[in-house]
Parts: C-alpha cells; structure tokens; sequence
C-alpha cells in the first residue's frame, strides 16, 4: 500500500514555500532535529536548575550568618552565674558533662578500632600478643558480660513504664472518641435563673490574683466588670500582690473607674505577701462579707472571660448539691505566634479535650487548672480552703476536695482566652513548677489518701494514675530511656534497642496527642521532638518536688506580653479604653482640677516611658551537654549502620541544641 501523503494549503502563500511530505519522510526529518535538539534543552533545563540552586545559596548564607552570629554573641554575652543556683539542676548537669565525657572518649576508641578495622570481639585473649588490642579485647569482654545485662535491665524496666503509659493515654483517647461518639455533655438539669428576677441569681465572688502584671491588669479587670450577671450580685475582687508602687496606684485608678460605672468592685493589697497565689486567695476569702456569697470563679490576670462565663458555668450547681467546681477550657491568643507557642497549643489541647474531659465524664475528678473555673465556697471550706504548703495550690485544693466526695464539671465548650508563654525561659519556669509541685504534694497527701473515706477505686486511680503514672513515671522513662539508655546502647550493642521503641510507638503516642489540634499535623516530627527535649526539665523538677530541693518551692511568675487584649474583643476594648480614658479626666477635673490632672498625666507617662526590664536570650547548659552527648552517640551509631537510631539521635540531638542556644520562641536582637 502506497504512504499517503500530508498537504497543507494556505489562503495566502505569499512569501511561503508549499511542501508535500509523506508520513515517514516526515517522522524521520523530526526525529533527526528532535534527537539534534535534545541535548541543548537538556543543557538548557541543568543551567537553569543551577541558577536556581546558585540563587538559593547567597539566601542560605546569609540565614546561616544571621544565626551563627546570634549564636556567638549569644555565647560570649552568656554569664554561667546569672542563672539561679536553685534552678541549675547541678547534679543533673555534672552527671551529664561525666558522661558526655566517657561518650566522646569512647566514641574516640571505637573510631580508632574501626579505621584500623579490630575485628577482636571473636579472638581469644590469650592469642592477642599486643597490649593494645589486648586492652580492647578485654573490655568488649567486660562490656557483654558485665555492662550489657545491666544496661538491658534498665532499659527493660524503662520500656514497661513506656508501654503502660501508652497503654493509659490510649485508654484516655479511647474515652474521648466514646464521648464524641455518645455525645456525653454535662447538661443544666434544673430550669435556668428568671432573668427578670435578679434575686434569683446566686451571689458570686469573682477573684483576680495578680503580681507585677502591668501588661495585662486592665483588660483582665475590664473583662471581669462586664460579666453579664446582675450587678448586686457579683463582686470584682482585685486581689493586687505587686510591688511597684507605681504600678499599684494605675491598678487602684482602674478599680476606681470601674466602680464610678457602677460595678461592685474592691481593691485588696497585702502587705505582708508569703504564700504567693495561695496566700493571696486565702487573705481574700478571710474577709467578712465573702459568707454571703455561694460561689467564687478564680481569673488569672492574663485571662479575660467572655460576658456570659457565669451564665454558662453557675447553673451548672443548680440542683447539684455534690457538685464543688466546674471547670471551664482555655483558648490561647497567640497559639500561632512563633513554633514554641504552637507546640504548647498541641500538649494544652490534648490535656483539655482527652484528659480533662474524660476524667470529668467518667471519674467525676480531674485536677483544677487554677482559673477559668467556679467553686461552690462550701466545697472551698469543707476542704481546708486555701495552703500555702506547695507551688500548685489549685491541684492541692482538688485532690483534697475529692477526698472530702465533691464532684467536679469540665465544660469543654465553654472556653476562656488567655495567652502562652512566648519565651523559651519563660515556659521553661512554669513548667518547673508545674512538675515539681505535684511531687511535693504527692508527698504530703499520701496519708489523707490511704485515711479517706473514698472507695478503694478512686484511691487506686489517685495514687497510681494521677499521681505516679502522669506526674513521676511520665518524665522518669522520658529522660532516661530516650536521653541517657538510648545513647548509650550506641556505644554497648548488646543492648540495643528496637525500632519501635525509638520510632513507631513515639510516632503514635504523637498522633493521638496533635488529634485535637488537627491543624497542626505539619508539626508532628518538631513535636516528637519537643517533648523529648523538654523531658530534662521535667525530670529535674520532677526529682527536685519529690527529694524536697532548693527549687522546689521556687515561684515564678509567668511573664504576659498582653496580647490576649489586642485580639479577644478588640474594637469593644478600644471603645471601653477610650470612654475610661474619657471618664477619668472628667472627674478628675470636676474633683479638683488642673492638680489631679497633672497626677493623672504623670501616672499615665509612667506607664508608658517606664524602661522596661533588659530582656536577652540566654544559653542552657544542660541542653546542650544532652545535645553534644545526642550527637556524639549518633556519630558512633554510624560506624554501626544502626539507620532509624541514627536518625533519632541526629535530630533529637539538634532539638537539644536549639534549645540550649534558646533559638526556639521568642527572640530578642
């Protein structure tokens, strides 16, 4: 069969030759210049993907400059005595330096013996004439017979502790999914109050403990002042522990303020200020008139409630006698404000729709947040009220108000803005005592549990769930097991230890703690990361709180940046500031002039030109000791092909590092 032929005709050829090819001459004359063309494109496509790489090196240069210089600076303006002895964690930090220490020399011997490639471990000692390689015989020998069984003891019992503390915050997260599921909700029971009837409305306290927060004092009152809730029916405690003077007197003026609009509000200073928060509550609620109130809600002063928190959390005692407190759930303003707040925003959202939650639906218990909540006053009295004998009053008036047979309500609906720590330091201090304070506490209440009138069950659940297994055992297996056993098995293979204890288990423990953040997935690996490097903090606290150590009854307040007022109702913030604003001058000068004018206008410049306290990043030692210790085991774990090990240990290792240089959170230049 004759080819067929391709014609193409145009309406105007001017200019233009016609030519008739067959399909195969046609075929033949484009493969030739396709073949010809190709490699000029490809030489083409490799330049500009080399533009394009060289294009990024200048940008990585000059990032790396960037932090390589903030480093140095970092490290020459660091002073080793400027962190308090008391939160040094000394012991820890030497144990740490000896090891790294023993880890570097060992790293040293094994590299020398793979280089020269020893394979002794299979010789007899008697067959070795070189003193050298008799001395290395001699400790893999000591190290499989000796070392070894110790090592894979230690890490047995830690790999247990790890697994039934899986196991419980699976059981936790299989809680939560049934209460999704059921749709379990606490429910208002009785009829809601008559809104036409004040009397109706129970009278509430409602406290704001605060210390130096000048960041945030005024929005947190104002916040407080418009809760919608009869106006005799509710009293604003401003309960100031600060020490600046001048700070004291804007806080009175605000107090002052709000009360000219008609809020029932007070002012309370204490002169003498021991006890730190729980101290500052317990003065509050000696006063005389606080028995004609029923209940008390506790803010603190970076919280700023919505207007209808108490018609939203109150009616839940209605016709509830056992019911001592509901709890209502923080919501974070500056969750997406740098990486630190988006890790805190993960952990907090677990603890407040699995733990929280489950344990207020099934147990009736769970440990008070310290804010955001209300208190029936009986509940507060019939368990002891406030002490002063830990730094976590709010989880001490809990365990003992169980104790006593009170129920609480967690109301994961209901939440309450406030603001995380933003700094490295700043996060670092709170949960110190976060961790440390429930060691002290176990100490003490142990008596009380085992004396209590509960049921056996629920001193079980106290004892070896809320107590042991989430406050001692959870930082115990943390640091040991992924700081100390895991770099260590580098350097003994005996004791090596599997995949899925390093890998697959940690990654699912990570999944099930993101679930209720679900938008923050992407940071899965940077939170398994996280956690693991906060572990040497926890675990100091955790050994500080339970051996009774200078720092456990350390109190630091928690620094505010004031961000919750610059989102949570912002244009009814600007409104009510400026009104206020408006007000003060105005009865200032109908009160007496020109003078309380120019002291208003002085306070006022005092707030604003006030030097703020020199703030700077700062170095931590024990992160980076574990970092270089993490680093130089993951250097050994590549003479071994260990793979998954090596990558943990490299990237676990970094985590540390950032951390110990505070490259993580807030940054200051």
């Amino acid at each position: 069969m004759a080819p067929s032929s391709v014609v193409v005709t145009l309406e105007k050829p001017e200019n233009i030759s016609l030519i008739e090819l067959n399909d195969a001459a046609a075929e033949s004359i484009f493969k030739e210049k396709q073949k010809a063309a190709s490699p000029k494109q490809f030489t083409w496509v490799l330049f500009l993907k080399a533009n394009r790489v060289l294009a990024c090196i200048p940008w990585l240069a000059v990032g790396l400059c960037s932090v390589f210089g903030s480093v140095k600076r970092r490290i020459a303006s660091s002073d080793p005595n400027e962190e308090d002895p008391r939160h040094r964690g000394r012991r820890l930090y030497r144990f740490i330096k000896v090891f790294l220490a023993i880890s570097v020399a060992a790293l040293l011997v094994e590299a020398f013996a793979y280089f020269n490639k020893w394979d002794l471990s299979l010789v007899n000692p008697l067959e070795v004439q070189n003193l050298v390689h008799l001395c290395f015989v001699a400790w893999l020998r000591f190290r499989a017979e000796y070392v070894a069984p110790l090592v894979v003891t230690i890490s047995k019992f830690c790999i247990v502790l790890f697994i039934i503390q899986s196991l419980d915050r699976i059981v936790q997260c299989l809680g939560c999914f049934w209460i999704k599921y059921k749709n379990l909700k606490p429910v208002i029971e009785d009829e809601p109050f008559d809104i036409e009837d004040g009397a109706s409305f129970p009278m509430v306290l409602v406290q704001i403990p605060m210390c130096n927060e000048k960041e945030v004092f005024d929005q947190s009152i104002a916040a407080a002042c418009q809760l919608d809730w009869p106006k005799d029916r509710f009293l604003v405690q401003v309960l100031d522990d600060s020490d600046d003077e001048a700070l004291q007197h804007l806080i009175r003026e605000e107090v002052s303020s709000w009360k000219g609009k008609g809020v029932n509000i007070v002012y309370r200073h204490r002169f003498m200020r021991t006890g730190y928060k729980a101290g500052n509550l317990k003065s509050a609620m000696a006063c005389e008139y606080v028995k004609n109130y029923e209940f008390v809600t506790i803010f603190d002063a970076d919280f700023q409630p919505n207007p209808d928190f108490l018609k939203l959390t109150v009616p839940h005692f209605k016709g509830k006698p056992e019911v001592g407190l509901v709890q209502a759930r923080w919501s974070f303003v500056n969750k997406d404000e740098n990486l630190l707040t988006r890790l805190q925003n993960i952990n907090l959202c677990f603890h407040f729709e699995v733990e929280q939650q489950a344990n207020g639906v099934f147990l009736n218990f769970f440990g008070f947040n310290g804010t955001a909540g209300v208190w029936r006053i009986k509940a507060l009295e019939d368990s002891g009220g406030w002490l002063e004998r830990t730094t976590v009053e709010d989880m001490d008036i809990a365990v003992r108000a169980h104790l006593h047979g009170w129920k609480f309500i967690f109301l994961n609906d209901v939440r309450v803005l406030c603001e995380l720590p933003e700094s490295y330091e700043a996060y670092k201090k709170q949960q110190h005592r976060w961790h440390s304070g429930p060691m002290q506490l176990f100490r003490l209440c142990i008596p009380a549990i085992l004396t209590s009138k509960i049921s056996a069950w629920k001193k079980a659940n106290l004892i070896f769930l809320f107590f042991l297994l989430r406050k001692l055992i959870l930082p115990f297996y943390s640091f040991t097991l992924f700081c100390i056993i895991l770099p260590l098995t580098m350097f003994i293979p005996e004791a090596q230890l599997p995949a899925w204890v390093i890998c697959y288990v940690p990654i699912l423990m990570s999944i099930l703690n993101i679930l209720p953040a679900p938008k923050s997935f992407p940071f899965i690996i940077p939170y398994l990361l996280f956690e693991n490097t906060m572990s040497v903090t926890k675990f100091n606290a955790m050994i500080s709180g339970l051996f009774q150590l200078g720092s456990a009854y350390e109190w630091v307040v928690t620094k505010k940046t004031g961000r919750a007022s610059e989102s949570d109702l912002l244009s009814l913030a600007e409104k009510e500031t400026k009104s206020l604003h408006e007000d003060k001058l105005q009865r200032k000068l109908s009160e007496s002039g020109i003078e309380m004018l120019e002291k208003y206008n002085e306070q006022k410049d005092q707030k604003t030109a006030a030097p703020a306290p020199k703030k700077k990043n700062r170095i931590y030692r024990k992160e980076l000791a574990l970092a270089f210790l993490l680093l130089t085991a993951a250097t050994r774990s590549l003479l071994s092909a260990h793979g998954v090990h090596f990558y943990y240990l490299l990237f676990q290792g970094l985590s540390f590092l950032v951390m110990g240089l505070d490259l993580i959170g807030e940054q200051v230049s």
